[in-house]
Protein backbone atom coordinates (compact mmCIF):
# COMPACT_ATOMS: atom_id res chain seq x y z
CA UNK A 1 0.00 0.00 0.00
CA UNK A 2 1.03 3.45 -0.49
CA UNK A 3 1.64 6.40 1.29
CA UNK A 4 -1.53 8.43 -0.63
CA UNK A 5 -3.47 4.66 -0.39
CA UNK A 6 -3.01 4.49 3.42
CA UNK A 7 -4.02 7.72 4.16
CA UNK A 8 -7.03 8.09 1.78
CA UNK A 9 -7.99 4.65 3.27
CA UNK A 10 -7.68 5.93 7.00
CA UNK A 11 -9.44 9.09 5.93
CA UNK A 12 -6.55 11.47 7.35
CA UNK A 13 -5.53 15.18 5.91
CA UNK A 14 -2.29 16.45 5.28
CA UNK A 15 -3.05 18.43 8.87
CA UNK A 16 -4.00 15.85 10.58
CA UNK A 17 -0.65 14.04 9.73
CA UNK A 18 1.27 17.03 10.37
CA UNK A 19 0.07 17.22 14.20
CA UNK A 20 1.21 13.27 14.26
CA UNK A 21 4.66 14.28 13.28
CA UNK A 22 4.90 18.10 14.62
CA UNK A 23 5.32 19.33 11.50
CA UNK A 24 4.01 21.95 9.03
CA UNK A 25 1.05 20.50 6.53
CA UNK A 26 2.61 21.78 3.56
CA UNK A 27 5.76 20.00 4.69
CA UNK A 28 4.41 16.65 5.20
CA UNK A 29 2.72 17.04 1.95
CA UNK A 30 5.87 17.89 0.26
CA UNK A 31 7.42 14.81 2.13
CA UNK A 32 4.18 12.45 0.38
CA UNK A 33 5.56 13.89 -2.98
CA UNK A 34 9.08 13.19 -2.68
CA UNK A 35 10.18 16.76 -2.91
CA UNK A 36 11.36 17.09 1.29
CA UNK A 37 13.23 14.13 3.16
CA UNK A 38 11.87 12.82 6.08
CA UNK A 39 13.54 12.06 9.43
CA UNK A 40 13.99 9.02 11.14
CA UNK A 41 11.73 10.08 13.50
CA UNK A 42 9.42 11.25 10.77
CA UNK A 43 9.53 7.90 8.93
CA UNK A 44 9.13 6.04 12.33
CA UNK A 45 5.60 7.87 12.98
CA UNK A 46 4.45 7.41 9.48
CA UNK A 47 4.89 3.91 9.75
CA UNK A 48 2.86 3.32 12.96
CA UNK A 49 0.46 5.94 12.00
CA UNK A 50 -0.06 4.91 8.31
CA UNK A 51 0.45 1.28 9.21
CA UNK A 52 2.60 1.17 5.78
CA UNK A 53 5.64 -0.70 6.33
CA UNK A 54 9.02 1.00 8.06
CA UNK A 55 11.48 -0.83 5.36
CA UNK A 56 9.40 1.00 2.23
CA UNK A 57 8.79 4.31 4.09
CA UNK A 58 12.43 4.49 4.56
CA UNK A 59 13.28 3.30 0.87
CA UNK A 60 10.94 6.04 -0.25
CA UNK A 61 11.09 9.28 1.94
CA UNK A 62 14.94 8.52 3.44
CA UNK A 63 16.86 9.74 0.26
CA UNK A 64 17.57 13.10 -1.51
CA UNK A 65 14.56 14.70 -2.44
CA UNK A 66 13.91 15.96 -6.31
CA UNK A 67 12.61 19.52 -6.41
CA UNK A 68 10.82 21.25 -9.41
CA UNK A 69 11.53 18.85 -12.04
CA UNK A 70 7.88 17.69 -12.16
CA UNK A 71 6.17 20.94 -12.98
CA UNK A 72 6.66 22.26 -16.99
CA UNK A 73 7.41 26.15 -16.83
CA UNK A 74 4.94 27.38 -16.72
CA UNK A 75 2.59 25.28 -15.27
CA UNK A 76 -0.54 23.40 -16.38
CA UNK A 77 -2.02 22.66 -13.39
CA UNK A 78 -4.37 25.59 -12.24
CA UNK A 79 -3.80 25.99 -8.84
CA UNK A 80 0.37 25.74 -9.52
CA UNK A 81 -0.18 27.93 -12.34
CA UNK A 82 -2.03 30.87 -9.70
CA UNK A 83 1.27 30.29 -7.37
CA UNK A 84 3.19 30.90 -10.10
CA UNK A 85 0.89 34.16 -11.37
CA UNK A 86 1.80 35.54 -7.72
CA UNK A 87 5.42 35.25 -8.33
CA UNK A 88 5.22 36.77 -12.25
CA UNK A 89 3.17 39.68 -10.46
CA UNK A 90 4.66 40.20 -6.95
CA UNK A 91 8.23 38.89 -7.53
CA UNK A 92 9.88 42.44 -7.97
CA UNK A 93 7.46 43.53 -4.94
CA UNK A 94 8.62 40.53 -2.49
CA UNK A 95 12.29 40.83 -3.88
CA UNK A 96 12.54 45.24 -2.91
CA UNK A 97 10.86 44.62 0.81
CA UNK A 98 13.15 41.70 1.45
CA UNK A 99 16.33 43.62 0.14
CA UNK A 100 14.89 46.96 2.61
CA UNK A 101 14.32 45.06 5.35
CA UNK A 102 17.63 42.17 5.29
CA UNK A 103 20.01 43.88 2.30
CA UNK A 104 21.09 42.40 -0.49
CA UNK A 105 20.64 38.43 -0.68
CA UNK A 106 18.73 35.54 -1.73
CA UNK A 107 15.73 33.49 -0.29
CA UNK A 108 15.99 30.11 0.57
CA UNK A 109 12.84 28.06 -1.23
CA UNK A 110 14.06 25.48 0.41
CA UNK A 111 13.91 25.61 4.21
CA UNK A 112 11.16 28.17 4.82
CA UNK A 113 8.06 28.24 6.12
CA UNK A 114 4.06 28.28 4.82
CA UNK A 115 0.99 27.91 5.64
CA UNK A 116 -2.26 27.58 4.01
CA UNK A 117 -5.28 29.43 5.86
CA UNK A 118 -8.54 30.67 5.10
CA UNK A 119 -8.58 34.71 5.80
CA UNK A 120 -11.46 37.10 6.53
CA UNK A 121 -11.24 40.67 6.81
CA UNK A 122 -13.69 42.59 9.62
CA UNK A 123 -15.82 43.57 6.42
CA UNK A 124 -16.95 40.00 5.55
CA UNK A 125 -13.91 40.49 2.50
CA UNK A 126 -12.64 36.90 2.05
CA UNK A 127 -9.04 37.05 0.26
CA UNK A 128 -7.51 34.93 -1.99
CA UNK A 129 -10.51 33.60 -3.63
CA UNK A 130 -10.34 29.55 -4.51
CA UNK A 131 -12.07 28.30 -7.58
CA UNK A 132 -12.68 24.23 -7.98
CA UNK A 133 -13.97 22.28 -10.38
CA UNK A 134 -17.58 20.93 -10.26
CA UNK A 135 -17.90 17.72 -11.46
CA UNK A 136 -21.18 18.21 -12.66
CA UNK A 137 -20.89 21.03 -14.51
CA UNK A 138 -17.10 21.33 -15.40
CA UNK A 139 -16.79 24.67 -14.68
CA UNK A 140 -15.40 26.74 -12.25
CA UNK A 141 -17.03 28.22 -9.30
CA UNK A 142 -16.39 30.74 -6.36
CA UNK A 143 -16.58 28.37 -3.16
CA UNK A 144 -13.75 29.09 -0.05
CA UNK A 145 -11.00 31.70 -0.12
CA UNK A 146 -7.44 30.73 0.72
CA UNK A 147 -4.52 33.20 1.65
CA UNK A 148 -0.76 31.26 0.71
CA UNK A 149 1.29 33.36 3.43
CA UNK A 150 4.89 33.33 3.65
CA UNK A 151 6.59 36.16 5.93
CA UNK A 152 9.63 37.30 4.27
CA UNK A 153 11.37 36.89 7.74
CA UNK A 154 10.74 33.47 7.33
CA UNK A 155 11.75 33.51 3.24
CA UNK A 156 14.99 35.05 4.00
CA UNK A 157 15.87 33.61 7.69
CA UNK A 158 14.74 30.04 7.18
CA UNK A 159 11.98 28.58 9.92
CA UNK A 160 10.47 30.88 12.40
Amino acid sequence: MTMFEAKAAKKLTFEAIAKELGRAEVAVAAMFYGQARASEEDIDKLSQLLDVDHAKLTQELAGFPDRGRTIDMPPKEPLIYRLFEIVQNYGYAYKAVINEKFGDGIMSAIAFSTQVEKEEAADGTVWGTCFPVTESQCTWVTETCLTFRTLAEDLLLGFP
